[in-house]
């Protein structure tokens, strides 16, 4: 039994605040439970959009590579080649990071900034059209890389943290306010305990004040008794009278 409850002396002082722990406990696993509940919502919605966004890329790099190669077949390796290392000299994709707030967790959100158009001159000559048209759809399919790894890591994150508050959880749950609630009953168990020892013991008081008072009154009463007993009478101590002896 004592595992299953904390270690604790019995009095009201104790008593008070282990129920004051107890509404404490309820109240916080109260509030875990909706945040479980608001954060498996959350899971589930970007679940569903992360599965989507997954299987569109799937096409999206298939459309890609198909354009890649069309260009190469009419601008051939060293045309492409050029035309990626005219391209590279700027940065086409920026990405800005914010944190988004669901039940006190925080979940970065990766944001793509404007997709720079680049070198317009490069594949000016042959292949042209189709290195342009293979470059867009590069810089599109990175976009949506960057959306897909934004849920991605939302995912993992509030994957974590419903594990963690499910942790939390059950362990109020199945741990801290049974064992609160088996030590409360612990301490009202002794606290009507020590009241019926002390109630016994004021009886007890009360019977051996009752049974001295008695024998104190039996003592006096056998000494006025014994008084009266000892006492002389008149003819004793004045000696009879002759005239009414005889």
């Amino acid at each position: 039994m004592s595992a299953q409850r904390f270690v604790a002396l019995p009095s009201r002082m104790t008593l008070i605040t282990f129920k004051t722990r107890l509404k404490g406990a309820q109240k916080g696993h109260s509030l875990l439970k909706k945040k479980a509940d608001a954060l498996v919502m959350r899971f589930r919605s970007i679940l569903a959009v992360l599965k989507e966004a997954k299987e569109k890329m799937c096409d999206e790099m298939r459309a890609a590579h198909v354009a890649l190669a069309y260009s190469k077949y009419h601008a051939g390796d060293a045309g492409v080649s050029f035309a990626v290392q005219e391209c590279m000299k700027q940065q086409p994709l920026k990405t800005r990071i914010r944190s988004d707030n669901v039940a006190g967790v925080a979940i970065p959100i990766f944001q793509r900034g404007d997709l720079l158009s680049g070198n317009d001159t490069a594949g000016m000559g042959k292949g042209g059209e189709q290195i342009r048209e293979a470059r867009n759809k590069w810089q599109q399919t990175l976009a949506n890389l960057v959306k897909a790894g934004s849920l991605q890591t939302q995912f993992v994150v509030l994957d974590a943290a419903i594990k963690i508050t499910n942790r939390r959880v059950n362990a109020l749950d199945k741990v801290v306010v049974p064992k609160i609630i088996n030590t409360l009953a612990y301490i009202n168990s002794e606290l009507d305990e020590l009241e019926r020892e002390e109630f016994f013991r004021l009886k007890m008081i009360q019977k051996k004040k009752k049974n001295l008072a008695e024998e104190e009154l039996r003592q006096d009463e056998l000494a006025r008794q014994a008084g009266v007993a000892e006492a002389p009478s008149m003819l004793e101590t004045f000696g009879a009278d002759e005239d009414i002896v005889a």
